[in-house]
Order: C-alpha cells, then sequence, then structure tokens
C-alpha cells in the first residue's frame, strides 16, 4: 500500500469530518491526552443541528467546547468513565456527568462487547510513521478497543504527542482510519507534580518500611503515593521496577536516581510497564521513544493475574475514607462521585496475589472542610451513599501518619482497633463508642 497515497485520499478538514455525526449517534472524543481539540471546535458549531449526541470520555484534560456551547447537556450527553478534576468542575455547574462504573482492567472488554456501538471515535494521535500506523501517544488505556468497536474512526494529528512503544495496542493502521484531520499540534496537557504534605511524608515512611529491594512497584495519583516515591528515591532501596496503570514523575524520580532498573521483574524485565502517562512536561519527554518503556492497553496492565507475575508487587493507593470494618471508599462523596473506581481494586487483588507483595491503601487521618471544621476519614460506618471501591474482604494495609496495620484474617473487633489506633486522637474515643454501639468493640479492651 502506498501509505501517503492512502493519507491524502483520508485528508480532511475538521468541519468535513464532523459532518458525518447524526442526531442520536454515540461519539467518543479520545481519553487523556488524546482528547480532540479542532474536531472538538468543529462538533460544537454543529450544536444547533443536532440532538442526543452521547458522548464518551475518560479523564477530561481539556475544556470541551461542545460542553461549553451546550452548558445544559442538551444536545452532548456527557459520559466519563473515570472522573477527573475538569469533568467535576463541569458537573459542580449542573450540567449533567453520567458516571459509567468500571473494573478498569475490563473496560476495553465493556466497550468491545458490551456498550452500544460507537458511531464516530475521535482521537489525537501521533504523526504517520513510515509503516502507515498513528501512534496512540501515552493513552493506550482502551484506546484500540474504542476503534475496533467504533463505525468510523477519525484521527487528529498532534506532532507534539511523544511516541510511546509497546507492548501492543499501541496504534491504529490507516487501512482503520476513515478520516485524517491535521490538528492544531497543542502541548499534552501537564499534571502538576502532587504536593506532599508533612502528614503525607510520615504515612510515607511507614509504606517504605514495607518494602525491600527487588520490589515492584504500583503508585496511584495523589499526595501520598507521590510522597513515597519521593522518598523511595532518596532512600536505599536496589532493583526496583515498575508495573503500574498511570506513570508519573515519581516513576522517573525513583529511574534517575538509580533505584528502578526493572532488573529484577518476572514479566517485562527491563521495561517500565505502563497503560498510560500523565505528569509534567518531563514525562512526556522521557517516555518518547524510550525503548525502556513499555505501554499496554489496561486489561494486561491491570489484570490482577498478570500484574501478581511479578514477585514483590507493592501497590500503593490513595482513599477518601475507611469505615470500621475495612471499606475502602475511594471515588465519591457520599452519592456525589469524585473520580471512578479505576484500577484501584485490580492493583489491591494483584499486590495480595503476587508472591511477597502487599496492597496498601493510605489516607491522611482526617481532613479540614470548607467550613474549617476537622473530620475524621477513619469512620463508624461508610458516609450513606458513599462507593465501597475495595470490600472489607480484599484491603489488606491500611496507612494513615499514625501508623500501619494489616487488616487480613482480623476479626471485626480487631479491624476496629487497628483502625482506631490510625485515626487522629481527638476523634479516637469517639470511635471506640461507636465501635461498642455497634457490637464491634470488646469492653475490656482500650486504646493506647
Amino acid at each position: 500500500m502506498d501509505y501517503m497515497k492512502e493519507y491524502h485520499k483520508k485528508l480532511v478538514s475538521a468541519d468535513e469530518a464532523v459532518r458525518v455525526i447524526k442526531s442520536g449517534d454515540w461519539i467518543d472524543i479520545g481519553p487523556l491526552n488524546s482528547q480532540v481539540v479542532a474536531l472538538d471546535k468543529a462538533l460544537a458549531k454543529r450544536k444547533d443541528e443536532l440532538e442526543d449526541v452521547k458522548v464518551w470520555s475518560l479523564l477530561t484534560l481539556r475544556p470541551p467546547k461542545i460542553v461549553e456551547v451546550d452548558p445544559e447537556g442538551e444536545t452532548f450527553i456527557w459520559h466519563s468513565w473515570h472522573l477527573s478534576g475538569l469533568d467535576r468542575k463541569i458537573a459542580g455547574t449542573g450540567r449533567p456527568v453520567y458516571y459509567s462504573s468500571i473494573k478498569y482492567s475490563e473496560l476495553p472488554r465493556y466497550v468491545r462487547e458490551h456498550i452500544e456501538p460507537i458511531d464516530v471515535a475521535m482521537l489525537q494521535v501521533g504523526p504517520m510513521d513510515r509503516h502507515g500506523c498513528f501512534n496512540f501517544g501515552p493513552q493506550s488505556s482502551h484506546t484500540k478497543a474504542i476503534c475496533d468497536r467504533a463505525k468510523i474512526v477519525m484521527v487528529e494529528i498532534n506532532e507534539k504527542m511523544p511516541r510511546c512503544l509497546g507492548g501492543y495496542e499501541e496504534g491504529v493502521p490507516i487501512s482503520q482510519v476513515d478520516y485524517i484531520v491535521e490538528g492544531e499540534n497543542p502541548s499534552l496537557v501537564p499534571l502538576p507534580a502532587s504536593r506532599s504534605s508533612d502528614l503525607d511524608k510520615k504515612a510515607a515512611q511507614f509504606i517504605i518500611e514495607e518494602m525491600c529491594d527487588d520490589c515492584c512497584v504500583q503508585l496511584g495519583i495523589g499526595g501520598m503515593p507521590n510522597a513515597v516515591g519521593k522518598m523511595i528515591a532518596e532512600s536505599d532501596l536496589k532493583n526496583l521496577g515498575c508495573h503500574t496503570e498511570m506513570l508519573v514523575d515519581a516513576y522517573i524520580d525513583m529511574y534517575e536516581a538509580g533505584r528502578l532498573t526493572n532488573s529484577k521483574k518476572n514479566i517485562d524485565p527491563g521495561k517500565m510497564v505502563y497503560a498510560f502517562a500523565l505528569g509534567t512536561q518531563r514525562v512526556y519527554d522521557f517516555i518518547d521513544d524510550n525503548p525502556q518503556c513499555a505501554i499496554f492497553p489496561v486489561n494486561y496492565t491491570n489484570k490482577p493475574s498478570i500484574a501478581a507475575l511479578n514477585d514483590k508487587l507493592i501497590t500503593i493507593n490513595n482513599a477518601i475514607e475507611v469505615d470500621l470494618y475495612g471499606q475502602v471508599c475511594a471515588e465519591s462523596s457520599g452519592t456525589r462521585i469524585i473520580s471512578g473506581t479505576g484500577g484501584q481494586l485490580d492493583f489491591v487483588m494483584a499486590g495480595y496475589e503476587s508472591r511477597g507483595g502487599k496492597s496498601i491503601i493510605c489516607l491522611p487521618s482526617c481532613n479540614i472542610g470548607k467550613d474549617g471544621q476537622k473530620r475524621s476519614r477513619i469512620i463508624p460506618t461508610l458516609t450513606p451513599g458513599a462507593i465501597v471501591t475495595d470490600p472489607r474482604s480484599v484491603a489488606q494495609y491500611i496507612v494513615s501518619e499514625y501508623g500501619i496495620f494489616e487488616m487480613k484474617g482480623m476479626s471485626v473487633w480487631q479491624r476496629a482497633e487497628g483502625l482506631i489506633k490510625l485515626a487522629h486522637p481527638d476523634f479516637r474515643d469517639a470511635l471506640v463508642k461507636d465501635a461498642e454501639r455497634q457490637g464491634i468493640w470488646r469492653r475490656t479492651h482500650k486504646i493506647v
């Protein structure tokens, strides 16, 4: 095939491309940094011509024009597999954002087998290579599944997109593409490095003490996981590996400090394995055409039976609240969705299944609300309506700035005792009384 001839045959303007979208269609605008820009603007112009266009997104990073021109959500119906801060802002205006719950490792299968067919997929990609392939950049995730499920695939070229080596399913061939749009080449959206508080650092120290040489590390997003990464870089740990969903700046810190070599991994040795990258420009520069990195679809990175093939897999993720039974909520505040299940449950399971591995959930003992009141994040029962991200039978270690507690095999009173010790001292007496009322406290026992 003459790839350049095919390229020019399929090359159209953004306005021309979006003419194929009809009322009632399901479309996908691209996850993370593959979210389209020129096509989004072109589609926004058609707001008054269309109705009931359902839109899929995952971790929206740029303010969509189709949302800006349709603040009531009457034309473009917004759906998210995982909410970002921007998605929360959209929802905060009163515009509906419809969340679809996932176990992230299963998302490619949901797209291929369970959801309504995607009428049009729109993705930002890197320039076509000499083999006629468009690289997805730092978001393999479920992107190839989107292309496979879509009736029409349009790609928007971004010359600034890093070329991310796989793995597999890291790109789409021109034979599967219907329309090509040469885009505006915006820089990738950076995720500012998470700031770690003193409390984060105290909790991170407990986690570091659970680690050893040759560990394989998975870090979630947030201050505490970031603090762990920084501490690892400054530690004397050796020959660590990376098998993660999200590649962030902390991994680059560990690599540049000589801690992360990937040499002891059981699978994909020598490679930093990830499903998507999100961080500062430093991360995007690091992964560009880097043979030491391997991007895979999320049904590989997050599948517990695959991730757990790495010995000493240590998985570290955040929570919003934990109750005295050991139920973990990491995605909602009551019924208000904050983010999503994402891959946390996948890696909680994988860490425990790994030989010598551990799964760790971390959170500060309390937070200060907008009203200035201090509230415990170790609570008697989850807030009504809160989502159980990790069931009590699955979660293993819980960490706060006051210590670390392993729950596996513990009775209800042992869990209550161990978790209350992780709470802020101001709340411990009240939590003991709550545990007594709930019948999960030994009256002869006391918190020290």
